[in-house]
């Protein structure tokens, strides 16, 4: 049940900072660095979510 618990926080997490990022590419001076920085972070979140999804 923890995993479970886990994998639900990490996927909220993962759809935030799709928000942020979405949020983020419509301003007119979009910084590019933070863009970067979340799109990794998402990334990490995805690993993480698929790493503990494998392991039943």
């Amino acid at each position: 049940m923890a995993r479970d618990a886990r994998i639900r926080e990490l996927n909220a997490r993962h759809h935030n900072l799709e928000t942020a990022i979405e949020s983020e590419l419509k301003r007119p001076l979009a910084d590019t660095y933070r863009i970067t920085t979340m799109k990794k972070e998402k990334l990490r979140l995805k690993d993480e979510i698929a790493a503990l999804s494998s392991t039943h």
